[in-house]
């Protein structure tokens, strides 16, 4: 009989035991998931437009969320120019065009996310917002094998409520502050010509290489062509964070 009692006192401890430390770890992982977003280090800032630096360096990056055949021309400038930039692909585009994601990690450039649906994430409630990342960032990793940390918001919008849902799943929120306006297909000439009289040390360039955007590729020789000759180097996003932190100007 003593010894069914000293057994259930026991028991009654460990069980006791057990709940204060669930309960720890509940508080812990509430407060974890809670807390304010501060920036890392190494990007500065929940949204990124540019990265403070005197060095003159830059970060091509370009836009997917439709089409196969403006990639593959892109894709054979920056392969034959040696140069390495970030796409931000959608996950809808990444699942129909594999072969074409595969090829722009294989070529070495840097994988990031666009989002699911290219919809305004601001109209959305705070939890479809992450879910329209998860989605994305799912799609992008299944095929690419890759885990996207930056993500570029459809139509580049955003508020406080995207930014906080982005932080808390771990990405950061990047925009630009050269516009190509390749978008609008306003021709070779004024695509070129604004990169180049906007381009900055530590500035982010916004192309696109969606089907709807027909001269980017015919531009793009010519945008490299001139960065060089302005003696900038051009690097991934990721790699721009290595000459100073990101900045939301």
């Amino acid at each position: 009989m003593r010894v069914f009692y000293v057994n259930l006192r026991t028991l009654r401890q460990s069980l006791l035991l057990l709940l204060y430390l669930l309960a720890i770890g509940i508080f812990f992982a509430y407060a974890l998931l809670h807390q304010p977003y501060t920036p890392t280090s190494a990007t500065g800032s929940p949204i990124v437009y540019r990265v403070k630096t005197n060095e003159k360096v830059v970060a091509l990056t370009f836009d997917i969320s439709w089409g196969n055949k403006t990639p593959g021309p892109v894709l054979d400038i920056l392969k034959k120019e040696g140069v390495k930039c970030t796409f931000f692909l959608s996950g809808p585009w990444v699942t129909k065009y594999p072969e074409i994601a595969k090829r722009i990690v294989a070529d070495g450039h840097e994988i990031a996310s666009h989002g699911h649906r290219h919809i305004n994430l601001s109209q959305l409630p705070k939890e479809e917002i992450k879910n329209e990342i998860l989605q994305a960032h799912e799609s992008i990793r299944a095929v690419t094998g890759k885990e996207p940390r930056l993500i570029r918001t459809p139509n580049g919008d955003y508020d406080a409520k995207v930014l906080k849902a982005a932080a808390e799943l771990g990405y950061t929120v990047i925009q630009w502050d050269a516009d190509s306006l390749d978008w609008k297909n306003p021709g070779e000439e004024t695509i070129v010509n604004r990169v180049l009289q906007l381009a900055r040390p530590g500035s982010i360039i916004l192309l696109h290489a969606s089907d709807t955007c027909q001269q980017t590729d015919k531009a793009l020789p010519a945008i490299i062509a001139g960065l060089r000759e302005r003696k900038y180097k051009m690097v991934t996003v990721s790699e721009l964070f290595k000459y100073g932190p990101g900045v939301a100007e």
